[in-house]
């Protein structure tokens, strides 16, 4: 009788020692959640950050990286052996006078075709041919020749351009498409797609200022994302805002600039003069689902100025504006105060 009282008692003791220890390893987790992965590189001519919350595989953060690279090879403007290069150079493979595109190619170019049209040619992807002939990288701070950018006008035109499927057609000679202003709205939002496939619920990729969330943080809080301060070092923001699920996405005079005689000169250009816009603003910051739509309305909406791009971003369904105009002002889009939860600086 004594010893069966006894191996019941150890028994007891084993089973209280297991259930304390599950209870320890699950409460250090309680206390100590995983910390999120996360890559940097320096890619699409800008720093380049994803960030995982909900797993620790190194791996699929790469290949998230390596997808930079994928696009960067189509739709780079400069890079000798990228698809757009090749078209505006006129190399790419013809087929009845029509130049054939992938399908990525032909997706990103409606995308900017149809902004184009929104805004009536205020932004404009065929601008190729007047941006090429600015360089505000180099230091060297250079202003194009006025009649050279009055001759290369005549080549800009989206409505001179045909895409149908998968082929396009120039309806002219000296014609060239940049898809800078929308092409990292569109990567950011393939690289979202990556990782869902891959179970990510909760992430945030960073693309030099294009801000796409996946989901929420693991606490369900809402991600903090900065609207970013013109001419300011890139952490210092005029206002965060809760962003779940969405995208963030800002232009401005302050990213790509150069100051010549006392005036300056910024990347933002006007396809009907090929000199920079000259509006009042310096920076768009657009909230969207889709990342590609914020890139492409950022731009389109410091095109038109604060009056119609207000006017322009009221009558969207699910997208929200913040202007910045030259005294430092912040201007909303109907509601956006209402619906965005945000945190003054």
């Amino acid at each position: 009788m004594l010893d069966t009282e006894k191996k019941r008692n150890l028994w007891i003791g084993i089973l209280f020692v297991v259930v304390l220890s599950v209870f320890i390893v699950c409460y250090g987790k309680m206390q100590k959640p995983e910390e999120p992965i996360t890559a940097t590189a320096f890619k699409l001519n800008t720093v380049v950050k994803v960030t995982i919350y909900d797993s620790q595989d190194e791996k699929i953060l790469q290949d998230a990286l390596a997808l930079c690279d994928k696009y960067e090879k189509i739709f780079s403007r400069t890079r000798t052996d990228s698809e757009i290069y090749l078209l505006n150079e006129g190399k790419l493979p013809q087929e009845d006078g029509d130049y054939i595109l992938s399908e990525e190619c032909a997706e990103l170019i409606g995308k900017g075709l149809y902004y184009s049209e929104l805004s009536g040619g205020a932004f404009d992807i065929t601008i190729e041919p007047l941006s090429s002939l600015w360089d505000f990288t180099s230091g060297e701070k250079q202003i194009p020749d006025p009649q050279t950018l009055v001759e290369a006008q005549k080549h800009v035109g989206y409505e001179k351009v045909e895409l149908k499927g998968n082929k396009i057609r120039f309806q002219e000679d000296g014609m060239g498409l940049e898809l800078g202003a929308i092409a990292k709205g569109y990567i950011a939002d393939k690289i979202k797609e990556f990782l869902i496939s891959e179970g990510i619920e909760s992430a945030v990729i960073d693309l030099g200022g294009n801000v796409l969330c996946i989901g929420t943080r693991p606490d369900g809080e809402a991600f903090r994302v900065g609207i970013q301060k013109p001419f300011a070092d890139r952490n210092e923001t005029v206002a965060t805002a809760g962003i779940r699920d969405r995208s963030v996405v800002s232009s401005g005079i302050y990213e790509r600039y150069f100051e010549k005689d006392g005036k300056l000169y910024h990347h933002i250009l006007n396809p009907k003069s090929g000199y920079p816009y000259e509006n009042g603003l310096t920076a768009v910051t657009i909230l969207s689902d889709e990342s590609v739509d914020g890139d492409g309305l950022s731009t389109v909406c410091f095109a038109l100025g604060l009056e119609k791009g207000l006017e322009l971003i009221n009558s969207l369904p699910d997208t929200q504006a913040v202007f910045i105009t030259e005294d430092g002002e912040l201007h909303y889009s109907e509601h956006f105060e209402e619906e965005v939860p945000l945190n003054y600086e």
